[in-house]
């Protein structure tokens, strides 16, 4: 072959495979009919950002946004319609029939899209090619079409995030879909296949990934006859309403490399079979709640395992096996263990510095002890770290200063001890938040850093409390311009706020250094951003209340030493106001008016200042507020009618004031009142009964030391969980209602769980003075009548308030008998029934009142002996509680009985002084003469009288005897 020819031929074999490469790059356009049909669609569909907007008649349509067309043969073969913007640029309307022209389509995506709950199109079955159908987020609603089953092709399926409703789902046309790969039916309800749901899965072969969270199944299967998807990846149940242990079945599926059972309601104890689960990457069992017993053992030889979650559940013992065995991985992979929120115990296993690959530990809410391990120092890759609440202590080891990963140290609510110093803190350079201490003035642990250290880290949060900081205000701060939230309590401070501190300009959420010795004025040039939140209570700062930027929401100054008055202009330049309490303090003047501008405000605390003037009208705007205490003050005036428009009042406290005039009726308004206290008042008329109907929730009503009149309206027994009623010093009358008995809030225990129903500080008269309270005001019970005109008897339906502590009704003008059911009073502590009328004897029942510690019954018209016996015995010390009572007789008084007291039980008097013994065995000596008197007597003399044989024979006796002693006389 001449080299000319073989160049030509050379020439035209590259010259096809050119043509040929062209050819191929030259796409055929769109197919007419499907052009047609695409524009359909669009006319049917709202888009409200124009996201179409290149799908023109004229146009090919291949080119369109989201349309993607078979190189070869033309044909729309892709729909992606997927919203990757904000909510408002989310396609919506109608779905058009005309998509069927579609007949080659294989991916169809129309996620993240606002169809308002239209129900999936039935066609959507008819797409025979389908390989791909993408629905979730699109607020598809309603019966999901049983034709999808159709769709043999289809591999992929995602209507997750079904728009939730009550309409309850089929599964069995999921049965149909024999190629399906990954399936997710998040947030469908499937309530009604509970019982089938897993025999429908499990005619899929091919699936790799299940997601059924939140779908209402309620029956998790314990077995099953074979599994048929154990190619099965990823699986999550979640969010259901399983309540039974986890199932063998599951450990068969040995490829999983996620299992998400979290937040159901699985109980009983973890099984070692989990080590079957070697690929498993991803385990999550957490706010099941009911899961406990041990760490299996299984779980520690999963080397692959990545994250592990059994928070909130019941889990206890020791973790150190299981954190040993996989400290044994050659490569431990482990990044995250939350283990929070359960009942594990023991110490933190060194071990742990082994898992070089964990960046989150989260065991706090626990009860680990011991100290924190020095092998921590060892987790270079570690980020977060979460050991609060619980019960460890010791000391902190200088190893934490190697963490140079960390950036959220949280340590708070344990019991450390010893010293922190630079050492702890010197490489923690990611750093950020840092929460250390307890809520107490218990100090264990204390800082000592230089003042001239500068710190490696940059902080955005600090919260230490209960550590000994002072007593400067802490330099290390001094750098920390990202600073956001402060929170520093019981810190031993008692420097001023520093020049440097209001130089560094911080922009904070929120600044809490309550419980110090701070003082000084509060600079007014601090800055705050929205929602922020502001405590310096219990400090000695001075001057005026300070005005910062109006972001403020919550300000807490309570008990300083701000003098002066209110700033007029407090609620224009603090409207977004919720909380405000400044009480404690020394402020004068009156209430500004403009407080009515904080529309938002919740809790209202002026509390025991110096305030004066009459009480502003302005409870129309604060719509919103639950707690409104204005007590000791010198506020003069009537209660506002507006109060009453308070509907969602729960705190109302004006007490110690100088307030005057009646009640005003527009507070039966205020039905969901916890408390109303306005004692230590002007306050006159009757107590108005809707205080009792409308006022259902009361739990306490006190109205002392006014100038009330009238009787107790019966209504006021309809209090049902009322544990505080006072009405003393006033002028009321008439009997007390015999319905007392019906106030079951005094049969009722309450506990530590019902603190939050209690605001404030409450003044009761118990154990003969005035006592106040406070954290412990949910444990009194208390009822007071005393100092009123009150006539007639002590109901016996008082003593059915078995829980009853205090009962107070001296000073009346009560008459009859001490009820002889007294010793009902089962937990009384207090009794005092002094300065009345009543007569009687003081009942024996009282000796079993074993909790009683002061008792008056002094002024009355007692008699008969006074018990003894139980608390009686060290009560009787004091005799001024019985005075006044003249024809009462025993121990202490010096009046001696006639008779002995009547102990009622064996035994009571066990404890007589040797007076009184000796006064007994007298009387009893008496008895017992006069007795053998006159069975002798009447033993001899009466058969004589009733037998006259017997006395005819006893005087001849007799007379025989005297002729005798006769005879013998004579002989001498």
């Amino acid at each position: 072959m001449s080299k000319v020819s073989f160049r030509r031929l050379v020439f035209l074999v590259l010259l096809s495979q050119i043509l040929i490469r062209f050819g191929s790059c030259i796409r055929p356009s769109c197919k007419e009919n499907e052009k047609k049909a695409l524009i359909k669609f669009k006319e049917n569909l709202i888009d409200p950002s124009n996201r179409l907007s290149s799908w023109i008649i004229g146009g090919d349509c291949c080119k369109w946004s989201g349309v993607i067309c078979s190189n070869k043969t033309g044909h729309v073969i892709k729909l992606n319609l997927r919203n990757s913007f904000p909510s408002n640029s989310a396609l919506g309307g109608a779905i058009d029939f005309s998509l069927l022209q579609l007949k080659y389509l294989t991916d169809l995506d129309l996620s993240m899209n606002n169809f308002e709950g239209t129900q999936i199109p039935h066609f959507f079955g008819s797409f025979a090619e389908l390989r791909y159908l993408n629905l979730s987020g699109a607020s598809f609603g309603g019966q999901i079409p049983q034709n999808l089953g159709n769709l043999s092709r289809l591999q992929y399926l995602d209507l997750g995030f079904y728009e939730p409703e009550s309409v309850e789902n089929d599964l069995q046309w999921v049965s149909g879909l024999h190629s399906l790969k990954y399936l997710n039916l998040e947030g469908v309800n499937l309530y009604t296949t509970s019982s089938y749901w897993l025999q429908t899965i499990n005619t899929l072969p091919s699936l790799l990934e299940l997601h059924l969270p939140q779908c209402q199944l309620m029956n998790l299967p314990k077995s099953i006859p074979f599994v048929n998807f154990t190619s099965l990846s990823i699986l999550d149940l979640s969010n259901n309403g399983f309540n039974s242990t986890i199932p063998n079945w599951l450990f068969n599926l040995t490829n999983l490399k996620s299992l998400d059972l979290n937040s159901n309601s699985l109980q009983g104890e973890l099984s070692d079979m989990f080590s079957e689960l070697t690929s498993l990457e991803n385990l999550d069992l957490s706010s099941n709640f009911e899961i406990e017993g041990p760490l299996p053992k299984g779980l520690g030889v999963l080397c692959n395992l990545q994250k592990l979650s059994l928070d909130y559940n019941r889990l206890n013992g020791s973790i150190a096996e299981f954190v040993d065995g996989l400290s044994q991985c050659t490569n431990p992979k482990l990044e995250t263990l939350n283990l929070g929120y359960n009942n594990l115990d023991g110490n933190l296993p060194s071990s742990f510095g082994l898992l070089n690959s964990l960046r989150y530990l989260l065991l706090w809410g626990n009860s680990f002890t011991g100290s924190i391990p020095q092998t921590i120092g060892n987790l270079s890759l570690l980020e977060e770290l979460y050991l609060s609440s619980n019960r460890m202590g010791g000391e902190i080891p200088q190893s934490f200063g190697q963490l140079k990963s960390m950036s959220v140290m949280e340590l708070r609510d344990n019991s450390w001890e010893g010293i922190v110093t630079e050492a702890h803190l010197a490489n923690l350079s990611s750093l950020r938040e840092i929460s250390i201490g307890r809520f107490s003035g218990k100090v264990s642990l204390k800082f000592d850093i230089s003042s001239d250290w500068t710190p490696p880290f940059v902080l955005k949060y600090v919260k230490i409390q209960g550590c000994n900081l002072g007593p400067k205000f802490p330099s290390f701060l001094r750098n920390q311009t990202d600073l956001e939230r402060i929170i520093i309590n019981f810190a031993g401070i008692s420097d001023v706020i520093p020049d440097w501190f209001v130089e560094m300009d911080l922009e904070l959420h929120e600044l809490d250094v309550a419980y110090n010795q701070l003082s000084g004025r509060v600079p007014n040039s601090l800055r705050f951003k929205s929602d922020s939140n502001v405590d310096l209570s219990s400090n000695n700062f001075q001057g005026p209340l300070p005005l910062w930027s109006s972001n403020l929401t919550t300000l807490y100054l309570r008990d300083n030493k701000f003098s002066g008055p209110i700033p007029k202009n407090i609620g224009t330049a603090l409207p977004f106001m919720t909380d405000m309490d400044i009480s404690r303090n020394r402020l004068n003047g009156t209430i500004p008016f403009s407080i009515g501008n904080m529309a938002a405000l919740t809790t209202f605390v002026v509390s025991s200042n110096y305030l004066n003037g009459e009480i502003p009208d302005f409870w129309d705007s604060m719509p919103m507020l639950y707690i409104v205490d204005m007590s000791n003050n010198t506020l003069s005036g009537k209660i506002p009618d507006s109060i009453g428009n308070l509907l969602g009042l729960k705190f109302l406290v004006l007490s110690t004031n100088n307030l005057s005039g009646i009640l005003p009726p527009s507070l039966r308004n205020c039905t969901e009142l916890a408390s109303l206290d306005l004692g230590d008042n002007k306050l006159s008329g009757k107590i108005p009964p809707w205080i009792g109907s409308k006022m259902s929730s009361l739990l306490i009503l006190r109205l002392r030391n006014n100038s009330f009149t009238g009787s107790i309206p019966s209504q006021i027994c309809n209090l049902s969980v009322l544990h505080i009623l006072d009405v003393s010093k006033n002028n009321l009358s008439g009997e007390i209602p015999a319905c007392v008995g019906n106030l079951t809030g005094f049969k009722t225990e309450f506990t530590s769980e019902h603190t939050t129903l209690y605001q404030g500080r409450l003044q009761v008269v118990a154990k003969g003075r005035l006592l106040q309270y406070d954290s412990i005001l949910y444990l009194v019970n208390s009822v007071d009548l005393s100092r009123n005109s009150f006539s007639g008897a002590i109901p016996a339906e008082i003593t059915t308030l078995f829980r009853l502590g205090t009962l107070n009704l001296s000073m009346n003008q009560l008459t009859g008998e001490i009820p002889g059911t007294i010793g009902r009073f089962e937990r009384i502590e207090t009794l005092d029934l002094s300065m009345n009328g009543l007569s009687g004897n003081i009942p024996l029942s009282m000796v079993s009142l074993t909790f009683l510690n002061h008792l008056n019954l002094s002024y009355n018209n007692l008699s008969g002996p006074i018990p003894r016996g139980n608390q009686f015995e060290t009560l009787n010390v004091d005799p001024t509680i019985y005075e006044g009572n003249s024809f009462l007789c025993g121990f202490p008084l010096p009046a001696k009985c006639y008779r002995p007291e009547i102990a009622p039980f064996p035994g009571v008097n066990a404890g007589e002084s040797d007076d009184d013994k000796d006064e007994l065995e007298r009387v009893w000596m008496f008895i017992s003469v006069g007795m053998g008197f006159f069975v002798g007597f009447w033993g001899f003399c009466g058969s004589l009288v009733i037998k006259k044989r017997w006395r005819d024979l006893y005087f001849n006796y007799v007379g025989r005897l005297i002729n005798r002693i006769v005879d013998c006389l004579n002989c001498r």
